[in-house]
């Protein structure tokens, strides 16, 4: 007999931690336990697009770096397509690049990295584009529900203006929260992109 709902109580919940590296990424860890590892080296060496790093750091409410979290990336490549048989754009499929990677932060400064190609815009309807951007997924201690969010380019401008994700939402003061900053590291094209979990600068979660 199943219970009356009144009589239900809350089942226990469990956050993402303390062995979030051991359990999804096990290679930063230290552990070569898996045969296919999934890590934050998207790029082999025939991949088309422009080579970038993205790398940021992920601060709790009180501006403290989280040491163990997980960001997860997902992406077009860059003529725009995303490698899956449900994306049917006109753009053409890389064999070599699939589009996703997993990283950890770093257990001492707390930085994530990520090394792939900068994706081309993807179509959204028939005369609509989204500006190039990452797909980023975020969990870790104390993140109950995994964290959804977007990264666009700051060399982007005219891209980002038309975008109709950065420009749904009421709040545009926001938007810098959704934008990876270029700038060149001893010739390496970098895109810092800082991710706030709580305060006042926040970055823009979407409920997906």
């Amino acid at each position: 007999m199943i219970p009356p709902l009144e009589l239900l109580t809350e089942t226990a919940s469990q956050t993402a931690g303390p062995y979030v590296h051991i359990g999804l990424s096990a290679q930063q860890a230290g552990f070569d336990i898996y045969e296919n590892t999934i890590h934050n080296r998207l790029v082999q060496p025939n991949t088309l697009g422009e080579r970038i790093r993205v790398e940021g750091v992920i601060y709790d409410g009180a501006g403290v770096p989280v040491r163990d979290a997980l960001v997860e990336l997902w992406q077009a490549n860059a003529a725009g397509r995303y490698a899956h048989p449900a994306d049917d754009q006109s753009g053409d499929i890389d064999p070599t690049f699939r589009g996703y990677g997993r990283a950890c932060t770093d257990f001492e400064s707390g930085l994530y990295t990520f090394h792939t190609i900068k994706p081309g815009k993807v179509r959204c309807g028939a005369d609509r584009w989204f500006a190039p951007h990452l797909n980023l997924w975020i969990a870790a201690r104390g993140v109950n529900i995994g964290l959804h969010t977007r990264m666009f380019f700051s060399d982007e401008a005219e891209a980002n203006a038309a975008d109709p994700v950065l420009n749904g939402f009421e709040w545009r003061n926001r938007q810098p929260t959704l934008i990876g900053q270029r700038s060149e590291q001893n010739g390496e094209v970098v895109y810092r992109f800082d991710i706030h979990l709580q305060g006042p600068h926040e970055t823009v979660f979407f409920d997906v």
